[in-house]
């Protein structure tokens, strides 16, 4: 009798262990993709924003922002706030197509802060008439409403 005990105890200890290992995997996967699916999206933005930018669409670039007075920009000339004052500032640094010129990101690092909040950061190359520009940038992205958006960007 203490045998049969014994047996099933054990037989319920390890089918424990293995239903508590498969959700443990089935989690990790689920983190796993929804991770993958977030950084792909938030390459769909960025991408987007290089083609309006190429294309001098300063406001198709800008979609790619948190249109609410709570974003931050941080760059040469300092903080500025709201979705308004940085399309602004956008279009008083990058008149013409001269200035803007070809923009081109590379992504270092997308990583994951905390929730739908995640930290890209990288480098900017603009080949222009004017003159070339380059910098490496930090921007911090949100899912708002079901979209990828910027919410802080500091580029220098």
């Amino acid at each position: 009798m203490r045998l049969i005990y014994t047996t099933m105890i054990a037989l319920l200890f390890v089918s424990c262990i293995s239903v508590n290992a498969d959700v443990t995997t089935e989690q990790n996967s689920k983190t796993t993709s929804s991770v993958a699916d977030a950084k792909a999206g938030i390459r769909l933005v960025m991408e987007a924003q290089e083609t309006a930018w190429n294309n001098h669409d300063l406001e198709g670039f800008i979609q790619g922002y948190w249109q609410s007075d709570s974003l931050k920009f941080y760059g040469s000339n300092g903080l500025t706030k709201g979705w308004k004052q940085t399309l602004i500032n956008y279009k008083k640094g990058y008149p013409t197509k001269a200035e803007s010129g070809t923009l081109n990101f590379v992504i270092n690092d997308v990583s994951k802060i905390e929730g739908d909040n995640y930290w890209v950061m990288g480098e900017y190359h603009l080949k222009r008439k004017v003159g070339d520009a380059n910098g490496v940038f930090i921007i911090i992205f949100k899912k708002i409403n079901g979209e990828w958006k910027i919410v802080a960007d500091m580029s220098c």
